[in-house]
């Protein structure tokens, strides 16, 4: 299977970050994000930062790419070259975006129920996307068995 056409960058990122450790702790993760905001702390925006940035590539590329999340990763990176894979994505993005913006704003003003239920739904939802992600690897991988072109979903091909 060719790796997505994506700038060296991203493709070293996303070629480590696909390893199940880091996608799933990334995932795992994602309360930390309020950590900084509840607390108001400089040193916990570095520490969470640091995380967040070191996560994508503390991991060697995997063993196989068979695994949901690495399909999920290797999805999301072939979304972001080419939107029309999945043109609803976009709009399951922006409600993630609302979700965690929800969770940041419950944490900023520490009222747990919205800061508890914004990172729930976003955690949720990001299952959602990488369900969809997987989908779009998965219809690559058979569009390379069978020597034809992806077809985006919703369209005969």
């Amino acid at each position: 299977m060719a790796p997505p056409a994506s700038p060296p960058l991203t493709r070293f990122v996303f070629s480590r970050h696909c390893h199940p450790l880091s996608a799933w702790s990334r995932w795992a993760t994602t309360p930390l994000l309020l950590a900084p905001l509840w607390t108001r702390s400089g040193r916990a925006a570095l520490a969470v930062g640091a995380w967040f940035a070191l996560n994508p590539v503390m991991t060697p590329p995997p063993a196989d790419d068979q695994a949901f999340a690495t399909r999920a990763m290797l999805g999301e990176e072939r979304w972001l070259t080419d939107h029309s894979l999945d043109p609803g994505m976009g709009a399951v993005n922006a409600a993630n975006s609302a979700l965690l913006a929800t969770a940041a704003a419950g944490a900023w003003w520490r009222r747990p129920l919205p800061a508890v239920l914004g990172t729930a739904g976003a955690m949720a939802l990001t299952m959602y996307c990488w369900s969809r992600y997987a989908a779009i690897e998965d219809r690559a991988r058979a569009a390379d068995d069978a020597g034809t072109a992806a077809a985006p979903p919703g369209t005969a091909g």
